[in-house]
């Protein structure tokens, strides 16, 4: 039954978000304070319009992109995220990153990289040239494991004559952590710490669940184990930075382009007492050596962001420079937060 009382909603959202967001330290909001601002604004007169203005107002200092509101009012939806636009979005609008990928193509083949080579994974775009691979990842989601892995076996029978790979999840809006670990376990020399992942479950920082850990391993047939080029840039979200995240645990892996964006927890999908609909994360994952990247992304080794000249000049510079970085082998062999077991 909807409850159409707006104090009734206001107070489930922000103890819903008490009890079960984990980020306020991370974003820098007092949500108590928020509480004391704005609850004295909601009464039982206020009208659905003032009072999704009242909510909007209340989320909009988590800048998280993993918040969201939704609401119905008058035969109308609303949608609202608090969410800071990516830098990479704000440089390429969507017309713009379909030529900016246009652009690697070219520059792929300009290098001797052949055409795409057809897969059963329809979010795996894959190509080689004699001596490197590039796979590109567009989402970790929407697909089978049974043609996930037809299609990895596909890559994985040219691994034996590659000497080097690049792996491209720029603007990957994320996905499942199965699927990443299911990729990444082929490029696995041995039995690694992934991620660590803790749940809120209550109010207060300590109101969290024991540590849980997922590890990669070797799987398939063959493994690539050669050097490794990580393309990413922050309008990688997700799925896609808990990828970036384990595969910063590969010491022959190079993460090159710009930190992800930093909300790496699944949603947690919420009603109000009137209806509308609500998200939040409540996950809180952790490096290997349990540093957590929330609201900075998983940084990179080498910085070099693309840029709308890019296309203009028809030359992916990351690729350029992903090439160069396995011509000379580079590795993190001794990186800080590198963690094995």
């Amino acid at each position: 039954m909807i409850d159409r009382d707006p104090e009734d909603s206001f107070e489930t959202l922000w103890t819903t978000f008490y009890k079960r967001y984990p980020f306020f330290d991370v974003r820098g909001v007092d949500w108590r304070e928020q509480y004391a601002r704005y609850r004295p604004e909601v009464t039982a007169k206020t009208t659905d319009e003032e009072l999704f203005g009242i909510l909007c107002a209340l989320l909009a200092p988590l800048r998280d992109g993993h918040v969201t509101l939704t609401a119905t009012m008058s035969g109308q939806t609303r949608h609202f995220c608090p969410e800071k636009k990516p830098r990479f979005w704000q440089e390429f609008d969507a017309g713009d990153i379909e030529e900016l990928f246009a652009t690697t193509g070219k520059t792929l083949v300009a290098n001797g990289f052949g055409p795409e080579a057809g897969t059963q994974a329809w979010m795996l775009r894959y190509c080689r040239s004699r001596a490197v691979g590039y796979m590109r990842i567009l989402e970790l989601e929407g697909i089978t494991k049974h043609d996930l892995v037809a299609a990895l076996d596909r890559m994985a029978r040219d691994f034996s004559d590659l000497n080097g790979y690049i792996i491209d999840i720029r603007n990957c809006l994320g996905g499942d952590d199965s699927t990443a670990i299911t990729i990444i376990n082929r490029f696995c020399d041995r039995r690694r710490t992934a991620f660590h992942r803790q749940t809120k479950i209550g109010p207060g920082e300590q109101e969290l669940t024991p540590t849980r850990t997922w590890y990669i391993e070797p799987q398939g047939d063959v493994q690539f184990r050669g050097p490794i080029a990580l393309l990413t840039c922050d309008s990688v979200f997700s799925g896609g930075e808990a990828f970036a995240l384990a595969m910063r645990a590969l010491p022959y892996v190079t993460i090159v382009g710009e930190h992800t964006n930093g909300i790496f927890s699944y949603e947690l999908e919420k009603t109000l007492p009137n209806g509308w609909r609500y998200t939040l994360p409540y996950q809180k994952y952790y490096s290997p050596a349990m540093i957590c990247y929330e609201g900075q992304g998983v940084p990179v080794d080498i910085e070099l962001l693309n840029k709308k000249v890019d296309i203009e000049v028809g030359i992916d510079p990351l690729i350029i420079r992903a090439l160069e970085v396995l011509k000379s082998g580079t590795c993190r062999d001794n990186h800080q937060d590198l963690h094995t077991l």
